[in-house]
C-alpha cells in the first residue's frame, strides 16, 4: 500500500499555540538562568532540554489546539488512543439530522465519507447512507440509526495536545506502518505548526 494512493479529504487549522518562550522561561526557573535567554539561546535550549537530553516533561509546556475536519471514524478511534490529549468531537445526533436533509448520490459521497480508490467499497458506502436515510424519514429516532454509521463516515473535532504527545503522536502516524488515512492526517498537523516550531518535530516525522 502506497500512501500517495490516497487523497486528502480532511482539513487542519491550527487556532492557537504556546510561544515558545513560554517554555524556555519554565526551562529557565530550572536553573535560575533568565539572564542568558535570548531568542536564538531559547530555541536552542529547548531543543536540547528536551530532545536531546530527553528531559521531555518540559514539553508539556507547550501546546497546540487544532480544529480538524474531515476525517472518519476509523481515524478517529486511532486518534483518540492517543490519550495524552484532549478531543472534542462533533456529534453524531447532528451529522445524522443533516444526511437527512441532503440528496445522495455518487457525485456527493465525498461530502459524507472518505473515499478510497475502490469503487465497490465507494458504492457499498452510498448504499449504507441510503438505507440510513430511509430508516431517518421512516421516523427511526437518530440514536438508533447511528449504529449503523460506517468507519468511513466524516466528522470533525477539536484537539488540543501538549507537544511532548504530540512528537508521540508524530513518531507513530507518520510511520508507513500507520493507516494511511491518519499517516496523511499526522503530515497535515505538522505542516500546520508555525515554522518557529517544526524544528522540535522534524526527528519524529518518518520521510519516506
Amino acid at each position: 500500500m502506497q500512501i500517495s494512493t490516497y487523497t486528502k479529504q480532511h482539513n487542519v487549522e491550527l487556532k492557537h499555540y504556546t510561544p515558545l518562550e513560554l517554555c524556555s522561561y519554565a526551562i529557565r526557573t530550572c536553573w535560575n538562568s533568565h539572564d542568558k535567554s535570548s531568542k536564538e539561546a531559547d530555541k536552542e535550549l529547548i531543543y536540547r532540554v528536551g530532545n536531546k537530553l530527553k528531559h521531555a516533561s518540559t514539553l508539556e509546556h507547550i501546546v497546540y489546539h487544532f480544529h480538524i475536519k474531515g476525517i472518519s471514524r476509523a481515524c478517529l478511534q486511532e486518534l483518540a488512543r492517543h490519550r495524552i490529549a484532549s478531543l472534542s468531537v462533533k456529534s453524531t445526533r447532528y451529522t445524522l439530522k443533516e444526511l437527512k436533509k441532503r440528496t445522495l448520490d455518487i457525485d456527493n459521497l465525498g461530502d459524507f465519507v472518505v473515499l478510497v480508490p475502490n469503487d465497490d467499497v465507494n458504492l457499498a458506502n452510498l448504499n449504507a447512507l441510503q438505507k440510513m436515510q430511509e430508516l431517518l424519514k421512516k421516523g427511526i429516532v437518530i440514536d438508533i440509526v447511528k449504529y449503523m454509521i460506517p468507519e468511513s463516515y466524516k466528522t470533525e473535532l477539536s484537539l488540543t495536545i501538549n507537544a511532548r504527545s504530540l512528537q508521540n503522536f508524530l513518531a507513530l502516524r507518520s510511520s508507513k506502518r500507520a493507516l494511511w488515512e491518519i499517516r496523511i492526517l499526522s503530515w497535515s498537523i505538522y505542516e500546520s505548526l508555525p515554522d518557529s516550531h517544526k524544528y522540535l518535530f522534524y526527528d519524529s516525522m518518518e520521510i519516506t
